[in-house]
């Protein structure tokens, strides 16, 4: 008790402290509940199980018991996957990638609402959702006047605190109680037409406070947890994924040769993922130096960018690393403090500052078509993967946006490049670049036609290019007789592919 009155430094607000089971009770059936964390970080460790326990309890008595469940992404298998586990989950947005709540969307036992990251806040505050009857974040600590400190994922944290009926903080003391003040909590932009412009000149610039504040009469309970956070262990960088970046940096410096990239490029956004993560370690080593990073979630290559010095300075919303990325960021945390910056995501995931400074975006995928519309939620168009994510806020606004991924996946069974995706996220007007460990696809100042062939020849993997070829070919041939040879397609077999693999298991024609 006494560490937990190390970080609860306000007297008034101990009496709240109580057992995850007790303040369980404050959550009821149909509630819906603002819950903080975003890509595995920041997330509640101890709530969701009691939650669970509850749920189960009710169920066994014949009873419903659900809450709608409203983050900042993703959280982890002791939040969403045990809330899954247990049946508690009836809707859900605006992220996730938990197995077992993906099983429970797919299954249609748990209603999901996949958006944009930077819609979720103004939703929110517009009252979409209704009302928020409960709000349960992560914090470091809560100072005397009763501030309170984020840890490391802010998310939509700010909103929900603001909007919620009650607040259940939970306080980790695992959390290095050094992340005071590394954070930058905004004002109220407000809404139309009395929306104040952000005034983020350049990637690290402060703006607002290092606290996260509510109305203390809100919060109804503290729970002390000494949880880690998800902190996922990267796959080490492949033969494929170090392609698939040197390709990226040979294209940086060719655009600083001819003028187009300042030496120090412009702030880098990277998605989630090993692929997304090996190309930020490749920078390492890349002829670039004072970096800068404009992103929604700071992994591991970008950490160590900013330790080898490379990269002067990174904002994000989230800091989600491996379990050795952890370590080297808490050794390093005086060094990183005046060069780590953690913002709400209606900052970080804002278009109109994405687009004034010059971000470049890359994200993975898991498929595009032959003309670069790509697909990064849906596997064969109907089962959801994860979520659009901050993938269309970057992509959309990008000074560069880059989308990645191996040509195959599957043991080859799969081709990341397909004659039309099966689902649409990101359509041929805003990717730029597509880049497999086979090639880069340009496809700037392109039509359909030459977009095509430029994908077909430098990104589909050889057990598919003649495939593609021939998809097109005859589709031009088709097309001339209809009119239609701008984006030539054969609608009976477009979708062909994705068929052929739900029947047999391969896209590949035996």
């Amino acid at each position: 008790m006494s560490n937990a009155h190390e970080r609860v430094r306000h007297e008034g607000l101990r009496s709240k402290i109580m057992t995850a089971d007790q303040a369980a009770e404050f959550i009821h059936d149909g509630m819906t509940v603002g819950i903080s964390g975003f890509t595995g970080a920041g997330y509640p460790k101890a709530l969701p199980t009691a939650i669970a326990n509850r749920a189960k309890q009710v169920h066994a008595d014949g009873k419903s018991f659900g809450i709608n469940m409203l983050t900042g992404a993703s959280t982890a298998p002791e939040c969403d996957g045990v809330l899954a586990e247990a049946g508690a989950i009836k809707f859900r947005s605006p992220f996730q990638s938990d197995p077992t709540l993906r099983n429970s969307i797919n299954a249609g036992n748990t209603e999901y609402q996949d958006m944009h990251l930077s819609h979720v806040e103004q939703q929110i505050r517009q009252g979409f959702y209704g009302e928020m009857q409960v709000a349960i974040i992560e914090a470091t600590g809560i100072t005397e006047d009763g501030k309170i400190i984020p840890s490391m994922g802010i998310g939509n944290n700010n909103e929900i605190l603001k909007v919620a009926k009650q607040v259940i903080i939970e306080v980790n003391v695992a959390q290095n109680t050094k992340l005071e003040g590394m954070h930058d909590i905004q004002f109220d932009i407000g809404t139309p037409p009395n929306r104040q412009p952000i005034q983020i000149i350049e990637p690290f610039d402060r703006i607002g406070t290092p606290y996260l504040e509510c109305d203390l009469d809100k919060i109804v309970a503290i729970v002390i947890t000494d949880g880690g956070d998800r902190n996922s262990k990267f796959a080490k960088p492949d033969d494929t994924s170090k392609r698939i970046a040197a390709q990226i940096i040979d294209f940086f410096s060719h655009e600083v040769k001819a003028g187009r990239l300042p030496k120090n490029l412009l702030p880098l956004q990277s998605g989630v993922g090993n692929v997304a993560n090996a190309v930020l370690a490749g920078l390492l080593d890349a002829p670039f130096e004072d970096l800068t990073g404009y992103t929604e979630v700071l992994q591991d290559g970008m950490l160590d960018l900013v330790i080898a010095g490379k990269m002067k300075t990174a904002s994000a919303t989230a800091l989600s690393f491996s379990p050795d990325a952890l370590q080297r960021f808490n050794d390093n945390i005086e060094f990183l403090r005046d060069k780590l910056i953690l913002r709400p995501m209606e900052f970080t995931n804002n278009p109109e500052v994405i687009r004034r400074l010059g971000v470049i975006g890359m994200n993975a995928m898991i498929e595009a078509d032959i003309y670069g519309n790509v697909n990064s939620t849906h596997i064969m168009g109907t089962k959801m993967m994860n979520g659009i994510g901050g993938s269309g806020d970057f992509t959309r606004n990008a000074f560069f946006s880059f989308f990645v991924s191996p040509s195959t996946a599957k043991d080859g069974k799969i081709s990341a490049i397909v004659p039309m995706v099966s689902h649409h996220d990101h359509t041929e007007h805003d990717v730029m670049f597509i880049v497999t460990e086979q090639g880069m696809a340009d496809l700037r100042g392109k039509s359909p036609k030459q977009r095509a062939k430029l994908i077909i020849e430098n990104c589909s993997h050889p057990d598919y290019r003649d495939m593609l070829r021939d998809y097109y070919d005859h589709a031009e041939a088709l097309s001339a007789k209809t009119g239609g040879v701008h984006t030539p397609h054969i609608l009976t077999e477009a979708l062909s592919w994705h068929q052929r693999f739900v029947e047999t298991g391969d896209m590949r024609i035996k």
